[in-house]
């Protein structure tokens, strides 16, 4: 494993572990408020961070492979997130928090057993216009920042930063 492949990794796991954290300590009525502008209540959202884990890692592999990844919009994004929103509406903590868990480790897993030469590696992609990418951009962008992405808006939504922190 390399040094860069470990850190990426580590800072996955780190997000997902305070996302988890902070959800855990939600009562049933946080668990179920809205996030403002986006209308998912808290806990779809949780959900939501662990179930596409899997896709954020097969993006990125096949960019590690040098494959250019096609045919994924953002409005191919936008139409999985409400398809989830709407399967997954009354989602309970306990299979979220379960999924968060084993997906975030899996997907660090996979993170660290990339090479450096393979997280270097850029193919275009449809979700950038076409932009070359590379793979370690990907990961950031997506399965790395997704869980402090949402554990920002869901500390907005509640009104309070205190509780949990990132480094917890």
């Amino acid at each position: 494993m390399s040094a860069r492949s470990n850190a990426l990794a580590d800072r996955l796991e780190r997000g997902a572990r305070a996302l988890a954290k902070l959800a855990s300590g939600l009562t049933e009525e946080e668990w179920r408020t809205p996030m403002g502008r986006d209308p998912r209540p808290i806990g779809v959202v949780v959900h939501h961070v662990a179930s596409v884990y899997p896709v954020e890692i097969q993006l990125a592999q096949a960019l590690a492979a040098g494959q250019p990844i096609t045919g994924v919009t953002p409005a191919d994004i936008d139409a999985m997130n409400a398809n989830h929103a709407r399967e997954f509406a009354s989602i309970g903590r306990e299979a979220a928090l379960d999924l968060l868990r084993r997906n975030s480790a899996a997907a660090a897993d996979a993170i660290r057993a990339l090479s450096d030469e393979q997280l270097d590696r850029a193919a275009p992609a449809s979700l950038y216009g076409d932009a070359p990418v590379t793979c370690q951009f990907v990961l950031e962008d997506h399965a790395v920042r997704h869980s402090y992405h949402h554990l920002a808006r869901i500390r907005a939504t509640l009104g309070s930063l205190a509780a949990v922190t990132v480094s917890d």
